[in-house]
């Protein structure tokens, strides 16, 4: 095999070997204290945007922080730390997406200076980001 050609394959696989990284290694990475997403039941009616649970679970995938905040006894996620130099959050899910998402499809009135009124199963929620 000639030196351009073993050069040229050597230099496609070091470019898969990196993209596959970058795909694999953000989950892992991980600086500072971590966030939470709360999701605390408020008794007021009011707008709120709407979650409807589909089947198949793609809700629960979609708004994985979310459920596990409904779902827990503290009603908070399980934590998320930022990456260092922002790497960790273009290549992977967060709660702050998901609130990024309630906002952007809330209706008027439903939010509330970094909170966000979520409505499921018939229950009115706070939904924010909160670092203790």
């Amino acid at each position: 095999m000639r030196s351009v050609t073993r050069n040229f394959l050597l230099g496609v696989l070091a470019v898969v070997v990196v993209l596959l990284a970058l795909g694999a290694l953000p989950s892992y990475l991980g600086a500072g204290d971590p966030y939470y997403l709360t999701a605390e039941p408020v008794a007021d009616d009011g707008p709120a945007f709407t979650l409807n649970a589909t089947e198949g679970g793609i809700a629960e995938r979609r708004y994985e922080y979310f459920f596990a905040a409904v779902e827990s006894t503290d009603n908070r996620s399980a934590g998320y730390q930022r990456g260092p130099y922002g790497l960790k959050e273009e290549f992977t899910h967060s709660p702050f997406d998901e609130l990024a998402t309630f906002r952007e499809f809330a209706p008027a009135g439903a939010v509330d200076g970094d909170a966000v009124f979520v409505r499921y199963n018939e229950t009115r929620y706070r939904v924010t980001v909160v670092q203790p």
